[in-house]
């Protein structure tokens, strides 16, 4: 799901570039600012979880929580669901 929320993100912030919809200043500036606090809570997520011995698939699923609590937060903002 993260690759299929990323992507529709992609595309609706292209359209905003586009200008099939208005977009604001601050939109351009959490495309950027959202992803180191993201990929910060990402490696937090699974370094704590490899350290409490867990397996690979555990720890690639607490990886991967963090982007997608993203992803999906952008993806209802961007289509209007909110």
């Amino acid at each position: 799901m993260l690759a299929v929320e990323a992507n529709t993100v992609v595309l609706y912030r292209t359209g905003l570039f586009c200008g099939f919809r208005p977009m604001s200043g601050a939109e351009v500036h959490r495309m950027i600012s959202e992803k180191p606090p993201a990929f910060a809570a990402s490696a937090m997520a699974a370094g704590l979880t490899a350290l409490g011995g867990q397996r690979p698939d555990q720890i690639i699923a607490a990886a991967l929580h963090p982007l997608r609590t993203e992803t999906n937060r952008n993806l209802r903002r961007l289509g209007g669901e909110a």
